[in-house]
């Protein structure tokens, strides 16, 4: 692809991610190329469908995630980098809860899409658990298929009241801790 045709795709899906979180997985794609400052053609040369930008969208929010959870790992302790993970996994779900859905419905939860995406977020999950087991601050017959339902079910509870998310996060977070690890720190302000 060209760098110029690179770019272009960048930027919908930059304008894509916002105009879904604005407005829903069916925000107009008139109003999605105007935002990337690109033709409606361009919209349609590098994405032919509504579900082919919306499943663009979705695979680059879920390598942000996962990559920004490969950054912590080299950089804060085991437990931080986990916490930070699950907290930022739980931001992606809450953003995203329209767009998984609308590519649910349109292309099954049994699609390739949903199976590699979810199990590179598992996969993820699963290295920055197995960290904070090792340095003995998590429990041990936890896993990350389990964090990651526990996760959905508060992103789920608090639909209609985001400010208990966090709370929530953290009292799911201090279950997850070995008796000897003490409370996790609450999230930077």
């Amino acid at each position: 692809m060209r760098a110029d045709a690179r770019r272009s795709r960048a930027k919908l899906l930059e304008a894509a991610t916002a105009a879904f979180a604005e407005y829903g997985a069916d925000a107009p794609l008139e109003d999605i190329a105007r935002r990337a400052g690109v033709g409606i053609g361009t919209l349609y040369r590098h994405f032919p469908t509504r579900t082919d930008l919306q499943a663009g969208v979705f695979r680059s929010q879920v390598d942000a995630v996962c990559s920004t959870a490969d950054e912590l790992i080299g950089n804060v302790t085991p437990e931080q980098a986990f916490a930070g993970s699950v907290r930022a996994i739980a931001g992606y779900l809450i953003t995203k809860r329209g767009l998984a859905k609308a590519l649910i419905d349109s292309l099954g939860r049994d699609s390739e899409l949903i199976s590699v995406c979810s199990m590179r977020m598992r996969d993820t999950l699963d290295r920055l658990l197995g960290h904070a087991q090792e340095a003995g601050v998590l429990r041990t017959d936890v896993t990350a298929h389990d964090v990651l339902r526990l996760v959905h079910g508060i992103v789920m509870a608090t639909e209609q009241s985001p400010q208990d998310t966090d709370r929530l996060l953290g009292m799911m977070l201090d279950g997850l801790r070995t008796s000897a690890a003490g409370r996790f720190a609450p999230p930077p302000d």
